[in-house]
């Protein structure tokens, strides 16, 4: 959609369009809303990542929280949501061979553990194999700078997915 048409769109439509493009964090587009107009793509994605940056340590990683882990029980069982199941399923996650699911399944818990939060990646960016080099290279990192990692990655994803929703560029009739 063009920007007009988001800067148009009533509060409920702009979360239901948009509550997912930080992965389960509907509040953090609820709060955007009333930054509207955006000039551009740009401003959009600027008052998202303000928004994150503006959280205390604690809900930044709320954030990281809410991401599943990479080929694990939400991509086996079916209830990933349509973003992470596309993410994880164009990177591989859903074609590991057992030795890979087994590394794969060792090493979230292990970061997990370490961290108190799952590892974060953007899949869209990575392949299974740098996915799993990634994941084993990152258990080695202090938490401040693996929830700072994890809050770039966020963004990143966050970038793809509203690339996916809006046209970027396109001129906005304010």
């Amino acid at each position: 959609m063009d920007l007009a048409t988001v800067n148009a769109l009533h509060y409920e439509d702009f979360v239901n369009i948009f509550g997912n493009v930080v992965e389960k964090c509907p509040i953090i587009t609820a709060a955007v809303w009333s930054r509207r107009p955006f000039v551009n793509f740009t401003a959009l994605e600027a008052a998202i990542s303000e928004f994150i940056d503006a959280l205390p340590e604690s809900g930044k990683e709320g954030i990281l929280r809410c991401h599943p882990d990479l080929a694990g029980r939400d991509l086996q069982s079916g209830t990933l949501t349509r973003e992470s199941l596309e993410e994880q399923t164009g990177a591989g996650m859903d074609a590991l061979n057992s030795a890979e699911a087994s590394r794969m399944a060792r090493l979230n818990e292990e970061y997990k553990e370490r961290f108190g939060f799952p590892f974060v990646i953007c899949a869209r960016m990575n392949d299974k194999r740098n996915i799993l080099l990634q994941l084993s290279e990152r258990c080695g990192n202090e938490r401040a700078v693996e929830r700072a990692r994890g809050i770039q990655e966020v963004k990143k994803i966050c970038h793809l997915r509203l690339q996916g929703l809006v046209l970027i560029d396109a001129p906005n009739k304010l």
